[in-house]
């Protein structure tokens, strides 16, 4: 397959730049995958419309505020985006894998000074995009990033420099059952549960279950390859308890929360459907042609062209489908994207 073909246009006034003034009020589009159809409804009628003894699989992975920005010595401006801790380097020092903005003139030794009292250290090149740098902060640097770390949003949500650590960013980038740190992009599809919807659901007799996958920035990037089948997809980190394993095998429907859950479970799961691997990384690329083994339905938002978000919502209700609830979409002026609404696919 080529991925020209998961191709699509967006008038990029359409692309949310904030989140909707409520987190259940974004607009929610029900598709059926058998018949086609769609139908406008709002996040918050979603108890209304998962009928009971439904199993709901939601992603807790907490987004660590993974954006900082420095300055190098010779005074030019340089952010860096924390990816990967590898480990500590000595005392207050740690290890991480990163990228950053911009990486020109950039080598090994290069100082950078985050907000006074941070310093990074470049210690080499990883791969085209990647960098090993140590940071080393005046006290626990968990402590230092919860301080003056910022919200990892993606490039297309524009912010002025002049802000500062965009508060409001930091708390709607992030789901309101956000438990596990580890991410450095939010599971998207989440961002659109309130406790009163979480309430609803519980009191209609969903199952709420847990699982966690550590997003990483490989999961939003578009697809570089000109053929869908030749892309690799970075590696994640996924756990589920026992007792969510549980009760996902027991259940008669299972609705996934997302991609991310998606890919949990459809990692996790064996040729019965029956979930066996209770963590793992997971490098599992879905697209057209995919069999699912468990996932009987699923809230996604919606993604970017040409992404691996696109081709697995085309996977699992069928690509001509998909086109078509998109450009519905576009014509109705849903937002899309991370800040954007999202659809139910049944």
């Amino acid at each position: 397959m080529k991925i020209k073909d998961f191709d699509y246009h967006l008038p990029a006034e359409l692309i949310a730049q904030h989140p909707c003034h409520q987190r259940d009020r974004s607009r929610l589009m029900v598709v059926d995958r058998k018949t086609g159809e769609t139908e406008d409804r709002i996040f918050s009628h979603l108890p209304e419309i998962l009928k009971r003894e439904k199993v709901l699989v939601i992603n807790d992975s907490r987004v660590i505020p993974a954006r900082l920005v420095g300055q190098k010595e010779t005074g030019g401006r340089i952010e860096l985006l924390l990816l990967t801790r590898k480990g500590k380097a000595s005392g207050l020092s740690e290890i991480w894998e990163v990228l950053l903005k911009p990486a020109k003139r950039v080598k090994r030794g290069t100082k950078i000074i985050i907000d006074g009292d941070c310093e990074a250290s470049i210690v080499e090149r990883a791969s085209e995009r990647k960098w090993i740098v140590t940071l080393t902060a005046p006290y626990d640097f968990q402590r230092f990033l919860e301080k003056h770390g910022r919200a990892p949003l993606p490039p297309y949500i524009k912010r002025k420099r002049s802000d500062t650590r965009h508060l409001e960013d930091l708390q709607r980038y992030q789901t309101i059952y956000a438990k596990v740190p580890g991410s450095v992009a939010a599971p998207t599809a989440g961002l659109h549960f309130s406790r009163h919807t979480l309430d609803d659901l519980k009191k209609n007799g969903v199952h709420v279950v847990p699982v966690t996958l550590h997003v990483g920035y490989g999961t939003f990037l578009p697809i570089e390859e000109e053929t869908v089948e030749n892309h690799v997809m970075e590696e994640e980190f996924y756990e589920i308890t026992p007792e969510a394993a549980r009760i996902i095998n027991e259940a008669e429907s299972v609705t996934a929360v997302g991609t991310t859950a998606t890919r949990v479970i459809e990692s996790a799961v064996d040729e019965t459907g029956k979930i066996k691997k209770f963590s793992a990384h997971t490098s599992l690329f879905i697209y057209p042609g995919y069999r699912f083994k468990r996932i009987n339905a699923l809230i996604t938002n919606f993604h970017l062209p040409r992404s691996s978000l696109y081709l697995l919502v085309c996977a699992f209700a069928g690509k001509n489908i998909v086109e078509k609830a998109y450009q519905k979409a576009i014509e109705k002026r849903y937002r899309f994207y991370s800040y954007g609404d999202c659809m139910l696919i049944l």
